[in-house]
């Protein structure tokens, strides 16, 4: 395997491992001996690859906000709305590991503030894509309110999942509320 391959590959194992491990002992009890444990390296490769802990945990965080991006994005901006919507709700952020982790994340960005700034990134980019679609099809002031409310609604009932660990359907619902809200948000506006 080409010596980039082999690093991307392990790069992500690395990745997997620390959210696994931060699902089970939270960022605090992640050490680089478990989470080079949990990936089957030794924990000197991640100084090599990473720099250290802080920076793995950083780039877990990207990988994970990285599931949230569009690869194709819709043509039409409501069918961009629901994508959104899907996306926050999508089985990857529903799995337990994700959950814990992004949990754990949230809880820590309080106090660090890369960890903070990365949380302002994720917050800042789902208003300004929620926006972007709403803008077509509202007015600017009515498309700003609705992508904000839009925006607390995903992380709202997100947020209420999986402190609850809630199940698939829980999530399935959550979803459905979004939706409703933006479908009512368009209908208000006279926009079918």
């Amino acid at each position: 395997m080409p010596k980039v391959g082999m690093e991307s590959m392990r790069r992500q194992q690395l990745i997997d491992a620390t959210i696994d491990v931060v699902a089970d002992v939270g960022l605090r009890g992640a050490t680089i001996n478990l989470i080079s444990r949990r990936a089957g390296m030794s924990s000197g490769i991640i100084s090599h690859y990473f720099g250290g802990k802080q920076a793995l945990i950083e780039a877990s965080v990207r990988y994970l906000l990285s599931q949230l991006k569009m690869e194709q994005s819709p043509d039409n901006p409501y069918d961009r709305l629901m994508k959104i919507v899907d996306l926050n709700f999508s089985d990857v952020q529903q799995a337990d590991s994700s959950t814990k982790t992004w949990l754990s994340f949230w809880g820590q960005s309080m106090h660090d503030a890369d960890l903070y700034r990365l949380q302002e990134l994720n917050k800042r980019r789902l208003v300004s894509n929620l926006r972007y679609s709403f803008k077509q099809l509202l007015n600017p002031e009515s498309a700003r309110e609705a992508a904000e409310v839009t925006a607390a609604l995903i992380d709202g009932f997100w947020l209420r999942c999986a402190l609850s660990r809630a199940n698939e359907e829980k999530f399935s619902q959550a979803k459905k509320y979004c939706k409703k809200y933006i479908n009512g948000v368009l209908e208000q506006h006279g926009v079918s």
